[in-house]
């Protein structure tokens, strides 16, 4: 499954959301917010339509970062971050009950779903 994820930048915090719907595994579980790509669609139109329906804001997409791969007994996930810009609109939570803008040493004191550890690890250690 091939899914993407933003990494959205204010005030040197990066946005985290928490999930409230979804796999199971997951609910409770902080995340970069993202989604899969649908058949046919670019990633990047992935991830702007994503957030666009998860959070209710339009992003710029301004490069690709990093990715991961989790495996479960069900399926495996490859998970690509894009850093992004918030370009306008308030966020307003769909599937996720509360967001946070968080410091990079912060990320990994958070319950993340498995995917995005690696992901926290990467900023934490190559984000300036």
């Amino acid at each position: 499954m091939n899914v993407v994820a933003a990494l959205i930048k204010k005030d040197n915090k990066y946005l985290i959301a928490k999930r409230a719907s979804g796999d199971a595994c997951n609910l409770g579980k902080w995340e970069f917010p993202g989604g899969k790509v649908e058949p046919n669609e670019s990633e990047i139109d992935a991830i702007i339509r994503e957030i666009k329906e998860e959070l209710n804001i339009d992003i710029c997409v301004i490069k690709y970062l990093t990715s991961s791969v989790y495996e479960s007994s069900s399926h495996m996930v490859q998970l690509k971050l894009y850093e992004c810009e918030h370009k306008k609109g308030v966020i307003q939570l769909k599937d996720h009950s509360e967001y946070r803008y968080v410091t990079k040493d912060e990320l990994l004191k958070y319950d993340l779903c498995k995917a995005d550890i690696a992901l926290a690890a990467y900023i934490k250690g190559t984000i300036k």
